[in-house]
């Protein structure tokens, strides 16, 4: 009650439109989009067939199975998964949230739900993604550390900002670019400065877009490079 009151009163004091449809945005838990634009947004559930191993989709199914899409057989994380397709509601969300540092409550719930679907039990440490120097003092921010915070709160897992970072300034990643590209820019671009942390952890890594899996595979080599037993990716989105 007192939620649907606060909406009413701010849709009418401080008018939201959807950032997509341009609609209005009825509800601040929904964000930058609207309820409509949430519901056109690919979810995955239980009745999606997803690449076991990077979490690519692959179709829908009544009868989900194991499947491999051979795509990210060099990778070197141990499994891949996110909330659902970067397009939409999750799309226009990731965009805003490399400008404004918050996540919305649909994103939250939606988030913290994902960890549970893909049963990611026996995890040690969170860690994001790291930006490179440069580009964290631009933004002001990590927004894959804004994500893992979030689920480090929510679950009671520790949270490492520090024992894993970029040491080289990298071109920021376009949805265009093929593989190889995106191969280029990451590789030896990561380092680990705590590795007595590190070791023997069962590690999670947080980032907002999982697209070839290059960023997320480099990251999981040195980590295990420096000892870790394994590590595994939640992102927000996985681009097609």
């Amino acid at each position: 009650m007192i939620r649907a009151i606060s909406d009413a009163l701010l849709s009418i004091l401080y008018p939201q439109t959807c950032s997509i449809c341009r609609q209005s945005v009825e509800s601040s838990a929904d964000g930058v989009v609207c309820r409509d634009c949430w519901v056109k947004t690919k979810i995955f559930s239980d009745r999606d067939i997803l690449c076991t191993k990077c979490g690519a989709f692959l179709q829908e199914s009544n009868r989900p199975t194991e499947t491999l899409c051979r795509g990210c057989d060099g990778h070197f994380y141990d499994f891949a998964r996110a909330v659902g397709m970067y397009e939409n509601a999750l799309a226009a969300t990731i965009i805003n949230l490399k400008h404004v540092p918050s996540v919305a409550t649909t994103m939250r719930l939606h988030f913290i739900s994902s960890f549970t679907q893909y049963s990611l039990e026996n995890i040690d440490l969170i860690l994001p993604v790291p930006l490179s120097k440069k580009r964290r003092i631009e933004r002001g921010f990590n927004q894959a550390a804004v994500l893992a915070k979030i689920l480090s709160k929510q679950l009671n897992i520790p949270f490492d900002e520090y024992s894993l970072v970029r040491t080289i300034h990298t071109p920021m990643h376009r949805v265009a670019m093929d593989k190889k590209a995106r191969e280029l820019t990451v590789k030896n671009a990561f380092a680990v400065t705590r590795p007595n942390l590190i070791a023997g952890k069962n590690l999670l890594l947080i980032d907002d877009v999982l697209t070839s899996g290059s960023t997320a595979s480099y990251c999981a080599k040195i980590l295990k490079k420096n000892g870790a037993s394994s590590v595994k990716v939640l992102t927000l989105a996985r681009a097609v």
